[in-house]
């Protein structure tokens, strides 16, 4: 994660601090996840049956696209110099626009929404999340993810 001072962390807040790399959704990941989550619905495991949905093929799981910040995030969000530690503090908001297909990209563009010290030394951050996918119009979500920083 970049690392930032404090003040310019603020002087951030309502700005986009950035887009993550990349990432692939292979249909290894997909499998993968749905061996992890019991989620084995065709739509996601099976190439076959999956060609006949208006999807075209298999998708990610609406899950597995939102699982993918942690990893967006590590590109992007901005920690205080002084961070011990970082944590996943939740979600405000969550909305599944368009399905993401076995083979596509994904990357997160990041935007600062807010940041509020809980205690001292304790920072909540509100992150505005659009989790893109290459070449097509409309996101395959967007979030608002919390995370809580410990100084």
């Amino acid at each position: 994660m970049p690392v930032a001072s404090l003040e310019s962390i603020r002087e951030a807040i309502g700005t986009e601090i950035g887009a993550s790399d990349w990432i692939e959704v292979t249909q290894d990941r997909i499998d993968a996840f749905a061996e992890a989550t019991e989620d084995r619905q065709f739509i996601h495991t099976d190439p076959a049956l999956a060609v006949q949905t208006p999807f075209g093929g298999t998708i990610a799981h609406g899950f597995l696209s939102l699982s993918l910040l942690s990893r967006m995030g590590a590109d992007v969000m901005l920690v205080p110099e002084t961070t011990k530690m970082a944590v996943n503090y939740g979600l405000d908001r969550v909305r599944f626009l368009a399905p993401v297909k076995s083979g596509k990209r994904v990357r997160g563009r990041f935007v600062l929404k807010d940041m509020t010290e809980k205690s001292p030394g304790q920072y909540l951050m509100t992150f505005a999340v659009t989790v893109e996918i290459d070449g097509e119009d409309k996101p395959a979500l967007l979030a608002d993810w919390l995370g809580l920083i410990i100084t």
